[in-house]
């Protein structure tokens, strides 16, 4: 859960920039932009992975598909198949370095 809220800081704050730059909107914006991001930070942080380059790895699945259905849900884009099999493929890695056996 704690990738999941860490994707969801990072797209908003990220998004922010985005609208202010490419939509026009208010660069008060930014403001809460910058928050989510550090929110962001501070979430994938707390991650229990055992060090930050595999915090890092694994979320980038969870931020993948969570960009995707931002798009959708956001932005009105359905993702097509090859993005959903993507997406899938991703999660996929992101268990696997999560979950997977380690020699001890």
């Amino acid at each position: 859960m704690i990738y999941a809220a860490a994707a969801l800081a990072e797209i908003g704050g990220c998004f922010a920039v985005w609208a202010w730059l490419r939509l026009g909107w208010s660069p008060l914006w930014l403001v809460p932009g910058a928050a989510a991001l550090a929110v962001f930070a501070l979430l994938l942080a707390r991650s229990e992975a055992e060090f930050a380059g595999r915090a890092y790895a694994a979320y980038g699945g969870v931020y993948i598909a969570a960009a995707l259905l931002w798009g959708f849900v956001v932005e009105g884009r359905a993702p097509d198949r090859i993005d959903l099999a993507g997406a899938a493929l991703c999660l996929l890695g992101a268990a696997i370095i999560l979950w997977g056996p380690r020699p001890a």
